[in-house]
C-alpha cells in the first residue's frame, strides 16, 4: 500500500506541474478565449456579413456594431491571454457572453424540437464560458491573497 500511495502521490505532482505550467496556462487561455479571437476575424473577412448578423438581432446602426464588438472582442482576448488586467478583460468577456446569449440563444421562445434542443445546449453552454471567464477573474484578483 505504501508503494500505492507513493505512486499516486508522484502522480499527482506531476500531473500539478503539467497544469500549472506557465505553457499550459497559456495555451488554456488562448482556448477560452478562441471563439473571441476567431469569431471577429471572421467578422472582418466577411464585414458585410457582420453587418447583416447586427441587423438580424436589431443592433442598429449595425455597422457601428459591428466594429465595436470586433475591437471588444479582440481587445479583450488580448488581456486576457497576455495577463494585462486580466481580471478586466475576463469579466467584460463574461459579461458580454451573458448579454450575447440571452439575446441570441432565446430557446425558451422556440417551439419544441432540435432547433430548440440546440439552442437550449448552447445557451448552457455559454453560461459555462461566462462561468470559466469569472473563475479566470477571480483567481487573478486573488493571487496570492491570503498567502
Amino acid at each position: 500500500m505504501i508503494e500505492s500511495s507513493s505512486s499516486t502521490s508522484r502522480r499527482g505532482i506531476f500531473l500539478a506541474g503539467v497544469v500549472a505550467a506557465p505553457a499550459t496556462r497559456s495555451i488554456a487561455l488562448l482556448a477560452l478565449c478562441a471563439a473571441y479571437i476567431q469569431g471577429p476575424i471572421a467578422k472582418i473577412f466577411d464585414f458585410s456579413g457582420a453587418i447583416a448578423e447586427m441587423e438580424h438581432f436589431g443592433l442598429h446602426p449595425a455597422a457601428f456594431f459591428a466594429m465595436a464588438v470586433i475591437a471588444f472582442e479582440l481587445t479583450a482576448s488580448a488581456m486576457v491571454v497576455s495577463g494585462f488586467l486580466r481580471w478586466a478583460g475576463a469579466l467584460a468577456l463574461a459579461g458580454f457572453t451573458l448579454l450575447a446569449t440571452l439575446i441570441a440563444l432565446r430557446f425558451w421562445e422556440m417551439p419544441f424540437g432540435m432547433d430548440r434542443m440546440m439552442a437550449t445546449n448552447a445557451f448552457f453552454e455559454h453560461l459555462g464560458l461566462a462561468g470559466a471567464f469569472i473563475l479566470v477573474a477571480a483567481m487573478d484578483l486573488t493571487r496570492g491573497v491570503g498567502r
